[in-house]
């Protein structure tokens, strides 16, 4: 008979979170189940966790990474921060290996070759980890590239990780979990008609999107506000924490107001649209609720004024 299986198994997470600087990439995997963090560039100076921070060149890293596996003991997840300078180690490896200055003089693209191979050989040291029970995340830098679609015209920013063309798709299809993580910022107009920033906070991105690389196989969110707790479950085993009450019901609060000063959605649409934020078909169901928080309720009394001051206002 053919051994099937049935039902969901529970297996070490593997992760990789990106991200630009000082956006929290480490403090966030500083709060996996007793994380030991691999440093190969310095960056858990102010983070209270264990440590290797010395390695032997690139050889002493994998040899580090092996060790942890056969170790069962020293941590409940492995963390490699960051992917990026790991590769660093590795180009300078293979350079001193075949006494070359650099990758492109090796001639052929066969430099990157054995860079691939160099870095696909860290990824199955991590594999050994996984397979003895361990957590593994893997941390790295984000850049922005122009990227052009051939059906359509012009291009646009999309944040990848910061590797080689190389290995760039290796660390984005090993993970289960591959987290962006960036800095949202709230714009709202002002009475000019210019823009300005009204705030921001810290989010992480766990789906794929035109502008950034995410993936993930637990059914998360597609955003969600950079803490710990929305993806703790993935580590522990456990159940999901439950969801936060539900947002206020900002279209019965902005039905209430359109009420009480005889506003009209067309005439509401009107303005939103004057002021450049939505276009003048979109229905204010497709606001998001930033906007509401961010500008539409704030800014409601001025709203009011600039309708009633129009010549064709006409109260229902």
């Amino acid at each position: 008979m053919l051994p099937i299986k049935s039902g969901r198994l529970n297996k070490p997470v593997k992760a990789v979170i990106y991200g630009l600087e000082g956006t929290g990439k480490s403090t966030l995997a500083a709060q996996t189940p007793n994380p030991l963090f691999l440093d190969t560039e310095g960056g858990t100076t102010y983070l209270d966790v264990s440590r290797i921070d010395q390695f032997t060149g690139w050889e002493g890293l994998l040899n580090t990474i092996e060790e942890v596996a056969r170790d069962t003991s020293c941590c409940s997840t492995l963390v490699i921060d960051t992917a990026d300078w790991a590769e660093q180690m590795a180009i300078k490896h293979i350079c001193e290996k075949y006494k070359q200055t650099g990758l492109e003089s090796f001639g052929f693209g066969k430099g990157y070759t054995y860079l691939a191979e160099e870095f696909a050989r860290m990824l199955r040291a991590c594999e050994n980890v996984l397979a003895s029970g361990r957590n593994v995340v893997i941390v790295a830098h984000a850049r922005v590239r122009k990227q052009e679609l051939p059906e359509e015209m012009g291009a646009f920013d999309h944040w990848e990780l910061k590797l080689s063309r190389q290995c760039a798709p290796l660390l984005a299809e090993w993970p289960d979990l591959l987290l962006f993580v960036s800095y949202k910022t709230f714009v709202s107009g002002t009475e000019s008609g210019s823009k300005k920033a009204s705030g921001g906070k810290r989010v992480m991105y766990a789906t794929h999107h035109p502008c950034w690389d995410a993936k993930n196989r637990f059914g998360l969110p597609d955003e969600m506000d950079l803490d710990y707790s929305h993806i703790a479950h993935l580590f522990t085993g456990q159940s999901p924490v439950p969801a936060p009450p539900a947002q206020p019901d900002f279209l019965a609060e902005l039905a209430a107001r359109m009420e009480r000063d005889a506003v009209t959605e067309a005439q509401l649409r009107q303005v939103v649209a004057q002021k450049g934020h939505y276009p003048e078909d979109v229905s204010p169901a497709q606001y998001p609720p930033d906007f509401f928080r961010q500008w539409l309720f704030p800014h409601w009394d001025k709203i009011v004024d600039v309708i009633r001051s129009s010549p064709e206002y006409t109260p229902f």
